[in-house]
């Protein structure tokens, strides 16, 4: 019996996550030391503020611990509190199913010391409450091991980033405009076939 095309990739996929397993959150070691510049409770603005991103290794740790890190990853990640009755970005222990990081921050190749970069605050970041973690990745690009800015269960050193609001004053002063021309356009329309109609019926 033939074996369809689809089948065959269904197990080989399955064969691939069956040889590397799959890596979970819990299953990492927290090795980074991560710290960010905002405070705790502070308020930044999408698409104007900066973060600046710190991160290192944690000497101590056996040396050697870090071997086998190849790069960084740097993400804007969802408080819990930001995270209640919203699918979208629920965390999951495994990580090629977790929402909990969903801005990338940074890639960069893995330093174990005097790591630094600031990063403007995208203008399609949602009004959130947010805390930043750091990955590092092995040769395959699998996570090997993390550091964050927050405590294990993710409610110290938080801080909050407003989303732009959509509508600017520009805008605003725009659309009035555009919207009395329209109507002193419709006035003078009706004002110039009126007096059309009326010139006809002299004639």
């Amino acid at each position: 019996m033939a074996i369809s095309g689809q089948f065959m990739v269904l197990v080989l996929v399955c064969l691939a996550e069956a040889c590397y397993g799959i890596i979970t959150f819990s299953s990492l070691q927290r090795t980074l030391m991560v710290t960010a510049s905002p405070s705790p409770g502070q308020v930044l603005k999408a698409g104007e503020d900066l973060i600046t991103v710190t991160w290192s290794y944690n000497q101590s740790f056996p040396a050697g611990t870090d071997s086998a890190y190849k790069t960084v990853k740097v993400k804007l990640c969802y408080a819990p509190i930001s995270q209640v009755d919203r699918a979208w970005r629920k965390t999951v222990d495994n990580l090629a199913k977790d929402k909990t990081c969903q801005f990338k921050i940074i890639d960069k190749p893995y330093d174990p010391s005097n790591n630094s970069f600031t990063w403007t605050v995208e203008k399609d970041v949602p009004t959130a409450i947010y805390f930043i973690r750091a990955y590092a990745l092995n040769s395959e690009g699998h996570e090997a091991a993390y550091g964050q800015t927050t405590s294990a269960d993710k409610t110290a050193n938080l801080f909050e980033i407003q989303s732009i609001s959509g509508r600017h004053m520009s805008l605003d002063i725009a659309s009035a405009c555009f919207s009395a021309f329209s109507v002193v356009s419709l006035f003078g329309f009706f004002f110039l076939e009126k007096r059309k109609a009326k010139m006809s019926q002299q004639k």
